[in-house]
């Protein structure tokens, strides 16, 4: 007897109903965005600078230029700004993610309320992908516990490689790959650079996505390290500007600005501001510092040649796949240049956070190898205040040096109105609705369930189009660390606040230590596009009113409380749910542990590795953190056992009279912070000390800013000492090594200044 035949039982009886998939209205451009990092307004040839960048400049050349777009003068605020629509406070992002605050504008936490530009697109179809810095991470997120929400999967992007600090050595870097970190790839030696390596990441993910699913619309995150420091890159970059800038900074300075006024970038009759009383006349250097500042400006040059080239690279690409006629390309910098080298400029920015003066003597002798993998560099501050030119003051101060940045868009099926110059007033949080504006998608008013927090920024859509279309908005505040502005239709009122965190400023800079004192300045904008003439004295009633709108944008944006000091956030500081302790084991075979997941050692440590030393001898390293630029390792060569700690260069250094014991033995090493005397390392043999040796000073709250790690077992990138060669495997079996520390509170004073240095 047959089953019953029943409606529907039958394929060929149903009409197929496949879900529907999200897709961006027909149309839809792709998005490029290219994140620049510490550069200026006048640092690209495009702007003035005669520094070689062809790339860049054909974007330029191709699209519009803008010459008012501004962002918030540091790097996580700015990022946080582009990536949500909305300002940095209001997000959570008003300081740097190194530092999160218990204060709501301050945190680091981007809100489930503020649902990112790579979150919206993937909702609607776009395959979205993240290539080189994030650092929207907070400190004490960034280990391989998580959490992930505020790692770029988490925010919104399908795919990311790059690293998650504010800075990375482009030699060795610490990288990520999605949600994972992943085994350093070749080193210098293997002529590795990190920026290349983001390059050629960035066009395979979209020569795969679109040999995958050809048409589909991609939004691509390519944020360099570049131009921040470390200044790194081969001699071949630097060596075509040997003797380009002997001439020094009042020279070359002028030079820009007579191109800028050439090309439009300046308006015509933009006053040049004059150089501040702490930034010394080339005309009155020595010979040697001629030398050496000139070589420290060659290395940025070639720095930012190498980085257009790689630009150029991701660019053919998206030629090469016949997508580059409709695809978006927006290249910014997160900030002005930066003026955290100094007077002398560094051969190791690590030497701030490790209590080591800058010294001229020191830097004469590394000019050579300005750059290299030896380096950790950074100019002097006064290439800065040029590569801002026309504009006053530099990164962290929202005087324009630190705040107007340049902006290309391209875009050849949109725009008809080539190689021009637009100057509307702009800003960073603009970003996210211009580019919903250009794909045709509706900012969504929910996400997740979550109602969504008002966008602060406005579509310039029109402004390209229309050289003569309005301002997107009359009103924009900015605060940074103390330091205030506001610009309202023709005004713009700034501070004179300094800000803290740069040993040389707070020692030379003149202006505000008080906010009881602070002087604001009043400029018109609609004829004054450089900050040049202080009008307070003739509209106090315009002051007045600034001032006011101020605190009612800074109420409204979680700015306040506002602080410039280090004492109050240091009390403010969110730290870890699950601290490291101070009693901490790690073994051997696994990856690398974040120093940020590792007890505090700076108020004294025992580290001890239970290891088995074969008959025959052992060579190699037992743990190593950092390299020689910045970190310690116990390891054996020599037939000695040698503890190396290289604080910012700076060697300190124990070693054992003989051999390590064969079979299973204590190896390790104390460190007892000297109190009104010398601090002392001393090495141990089964907890009995065999050597010791003392050293001035203390070590530093942070061996590297670009995020170094533990290995235990082998070291990898680059090493601490010259007496072995990564990986330098222990011969013998390391089995586990034991943090110990006195439970020291965090000198977090020292923290937030290393913090600065990093972003």
């Amino acid at each position: 007897m047959s089953p019953t035949r029943r409606a529907g039982f039958s394929a060929a009886d149903v009409e197929p109903s496949p879900p529907v998939d999200s897709r961006p209205p027909a149309g839809a451009p792709n998005v490029v965005a290219v994140v620049l990092d510490d550069t200026g307004f006048a640092h690209l040839g495009s702007y003035g600078s005669g520094i070689s960048t062809p790339n860049m400049d054909a974007l330029a050349e191709g699209g519009v230029r803008f010459n008012r777009f501004h962002v918030t003068s540091l790097c996580s605020p700015t990022r946080a700004s582009f990536l949500t629509g909305r300002n940095h406070h209001a997000v959570g992002m008003g300081f740097l993610a190194d530092i999160p605050l218990g204060y709501p504008g301050y945190t680091a936490r981007i809100p489930k309320s503020a649902a990112t530009l790579p979150r919206i697109l993937r909702d609607a179809g776009y395959n979205t992908m993240a290539v080189g810095k994030w650092h929207l991470t907070p400190r004490f997120e960034r280990s391989v516990a998580g959490p992930f929400d505020r790692w770029p999967l988490g925010l919104g992007f399908e795919r990311y490689y790059g690293f998650l600090h504010g800075d990375a050595n482009h030699w060795a870097p610490n990288v990520v790959r999605d949600n994972q970190y992943v085994e350093p790839p070749p080193g210098p030696e293997d002529g590795y650079h990190l920026s290349e390596d983001l390059a050629a990441t960035a066009v395979r993910m979209i020569v795969d996505q679109q040999q995958a699913a050809p048409g589909k619309p991609f939004f691509l995150y390519f944020a360099l390290g570049a131009m921040h420091a470390p200044h790194h890159v081969g001699p071949e970059w630097v060596e075509p500007y040997r003797g380009t800038f002997d001439h020094g900074w009042d020279a070359w300075r002028e030079e820009i600005f007579s191109r800028q006024l050439a090309s439009g970038v300046a308006p015509e009759g933009t006053v040049l501001t004059p150089r501040p009383p702490w930034v010394e006349a080339w005309s009155v250097l020595s010979q040697d510092e001629k030398r050496l500042y000139a070589r420290q400006q060659e290395v940025f040059a070639g720095f930012l040649t190498h980085t257009d080239a790689q630009i150029g690279k991701v660019v053919d690409a998206l030629s090469r796949l016949g997508v580059l006629e409709n695809t978006l390309v927006l290249l910014f910098s997160d900030n002005g240049a930066s003026a955290e080298g100094g007077v002398y400029g560094s051969v190791n920015e690590h030497r701030f956070t490790a209590r080591v003066e800058e010294s001229l003597e020191d830097n004469l002798a590394a000019m050579d190898e300005w750059g290299g993998p030896r380096t950790y560099n950074h100019y002097s501050w006064s290439w800065a205040w040029a590569g801002n030119t026309p504009l006053r003051l530099w990164k962290r101060y929202t005087w324009l040096g630190g705040t107007r940045t340049p902006l290309i868009v391209h875009w050849p099926r949109r725009i008809a109105d080539r190689g021009t110059v637009r100057s509307q007033f702009m800003h960073a949080i603009d970003l996210l609705p211009t580019v919903l504006d250009a794909t045709g998608i509706e900012q969504p008013s929910v996400v997740d369930g979550v109602s969504q927090q008002p966008v602060d920024g406005t579509s310039f859509l029109p402004v390209i189009d229309d050289p003569d279309a309005p301002n997107p908005r009359p009103t924009q505040y900015f605060e940074m660390m103390g330091s205030r502005s506001i610009v309202h239709g023709r005004w713009k009122a700034t501070t004179d606040h300094v800000t803290f965190g740069v040993l040389d400023e707070e020692r030379l800079m003149s202006g505000s230590r008080d906010f009881d004192e602070d002087h604001w300045a009043l400029f018109d904008l609609s004829s004054d596009f450089s900050e040049s003439t202080d009008l307070a004295d003739r509209f106090p009633e315009v002051v007045g009113e600034l001032e006011e709108l101020w605190f009612s944008e800074a109420e409204r944006n979680q700015v306040l409380p506002v602080d410039d000091t280090l004492v109050n956030r240091v009390r403010a500081l969110i730290f870890p749910a699950y601290p490291p302790g101070t009693d901490c084991t790690y073994v051997a075979g696994t990856g690398p542990v974040t120093d940020e997941a590792l007890p505090f050692l700076f108020g004294g440590f025992r580290i001890t590795a239970d290891v088995e030393v074969p008959d025959h001898g052992a060579e190699g390293v037992i743990f190593a953190i950092g390299d020689w630029n910045g970190g310690y390792a116990l390891y054996v060569a020599e037939r000695r056992v040698f503890f190396t700690f290289c604080r910012a260069g700076d060697v300190l250094e124990v070693s054992s009279p003989s051999e390590p014991p064969r079979g299973r033995v204590s190896l390790g090493v104390s460190y007892v912070v000297g109190q009104g005397s010398p601090s002392t390392f001393t090495l141990l043999f089964d907890d009995e000390p065999v050597a010791i040796t003392s050293f001035d000073g203390a070590l530093p709250v942070a061996l590297q800013h670009g995020g170094a790690a533990l290995r235990v077992g082998l070291d990898v990138g680059l090493p601490v000492s010259d007496r072995y060669s990564p990986p330098a495997r222990f011969s013998g079996i390391v089995n586990s090594v034991r943090f110990e520390t006195p439970g020291a509170p965090v000198d977090a004073i020292e923290e937030v200044r290393a913090a600065l240095h990093a972003d």
